[in-house]
């Protein structure tokens, strides 16, 4: 029976190697180490209330990768003295299941209860999930399972009504720093970043505790002379390709020409170096398809019309091909080269997936969220939605942004075309969401 112990429970973090890696150095050894979940390892969070009465209930440890759902789970089974036992739902099957179960009841006769961990438990079909529910049931196992995904879709109502659903929150920007000073006190020695390159390596983690500690490892693995900013930092993290082939230096010439003659509405030069490619035997489609981008990247909302211009052309072309559909594909290019001129959208662009880029964990506010199930509306899906079309004038003024982040202002429409009129839109709109905060 000792073999059978041996064989299913995780080693104690005392065990961890000195030369592992430096995430599972840095694994928490007691609940109050686990940084970003205060509110469930807290004296007033669930999990803290369990640990505190020596009792555990089954639970669903729901939240976005790195956030510590498995060193919770670990932690939880020190606390309240109960055999620890992982398997992952990606890894096991049916037959692992009975094995596990069957030596759960074999150490329950010696008075040994069991804390069965289950990683990534959405991975189990609905008939795998029906399995636990008898051993749940009759005590053999605590179930603690791990998932990333909504468990209202992913697990069984049957499993999910006998067990607690708790939310692991992504971890914030102070969490991460905390993690980030264990790691230097770890090493014994500062990470070879300036300030400005430390925020952005937070950034870069999006909540993710174990990348964050994983791409530190790497900064500590490196022979620096002096600490990196923040382009130093990406250039040592991120493995880009070249995009372009070198061999045709000429090619990428002629279109870069082509296109900032467009955005210098100069319609005469666009015509000269859309014939320069043309007559020189360039594939038509793609010098159109260049064409199409310069719509979307410098013209946008200025003339809207600049875009169905363009895919008109494509049109044209595909239907009468070379010489006669190349017309078209010159109609278009004049016609973005004396379009009022605008790179709103594109800037909006870049500025929006930058911010989703660094916060693409954060949950959206509760009130704008469907709630299809009993769980979802339990806590708290939906409730308070404003609908528009109910309001005065079609505009309810309500915020839309997640809770940890403050409204953000990425498209700024210019004073040109057709913007002008989309601008004058939004100027109405914030004045109706300032006054209502008043």
């Amino acid at each position: 029976m000792a073999d059978l112990f041996a064989d299913q429970t995780q080693a104690s973090p005392e065990e961890t190697s000195p030369n592992g890696p430096l995430a599972d150095r840095l694994r928490p050894r007691a609940l109050d180490e686990v940084v970003g979940q205060e509110h469930l390892t807290g004296p007033d969070g669930a999990i803290g209330r369990m640990v505190a009465a020596g009792k555990l209930s089954s639970m669903i440890l729901w939240g976005p990768p790195g956030t510590g759902k498995t060193t919770t789970a670990r932690l939880l089974a020190d606390a309240v003295g109960l055999r620890f036992v992982a398997i992952s739902a990606v890894f096991s099957g049916v037959a692992d299941l009975k094995k596990v179960f069957a030596e759960a009841k074999e150490h329950a006769k010696l008075g040994h209860r069991t804390l069965l961990f289950v990683d990534e438990i959405h991975r189990f079909n609905r008939a795998q999930q029906d399995g636990f529910l008898p051993f749940v049931e009759d005590g053999t196992v605590t179930l603690v399972g791990a998932t990333t995904e909504n468990p209202s879709f992913e697990l069984n109502a049957a499993l999910l009504s006998r067990a607690q659903v708790l939310i692991l929150r992504r971890l914030d920007a102070d969490a991460l720093e905390k993690l980030l000073e264990r790691a230097e006190a770890e090493e014994e020695r500062p990470l070879p970043l300036d300030s400005e390159a430390r925020a952005a390596l937070i950034a870069s983690a999006d909540g993710d505790g174990r990348f964050l500690l994983n791409q530190a490892e790497t900064l500590y693995s490196v022979k620096l002379d002096e600490p990196l900013d923040p382009a130093g930092l990406s250039s040592l993290l991120q493995r880009r390709v070249a995009v372009y082939d070198k061999d045709r230096e000429g090619h990428y010439n002629l279109i870069s020409a082509l296109h900032k003659s467009l955005r210098g509405s100069d319609p005469q030069a666009a015509l000269y170096y859309l014939a320069r490619m043309l007559t020189a035997g360039e594939e038509p489609l793609y010098v159109l398809r260049r064409i199409v981008r310069f719509a979307s990247e410098d013209i946008g909302l200025a003339d809207p019309n600049a875009l169905t211009q363009c895919l008109a052309a494509k049109d044209a072309y595909e239907f009468l091909g070379s010489p006669e559909g190349e017309l078209a594909i010159v109609q278009a290019c004049l016609y973005c080269a004396t379009a009022p001129k605008s790179n709103a959208a594109y800037k909006a662009q870049k500025a929006a997936w930058r911010s989703a880029k660094e916060t693409g964990s954060l949950m959206p506010p509760q009130n704008i969220l469907n709630a299809p199930t009993k769980l979802m509306k339990d806590i708290g899906y939906g409730k308070g939605y404003a609908y528009d079309h109910d309001a005065e004038g079609g505009f309810s003024g309500d915020n839309y942004w997640p809770e940890e982040m403050a409204p953000q202002s990425f498209y700024t429409p210019v004073d040109r075309g057709f913007e002008k009129r989309v601008a004058e839109r939004m100027a109405w709109w914030d004045a109706r969401r300032k006054g209502r905060g008043e």
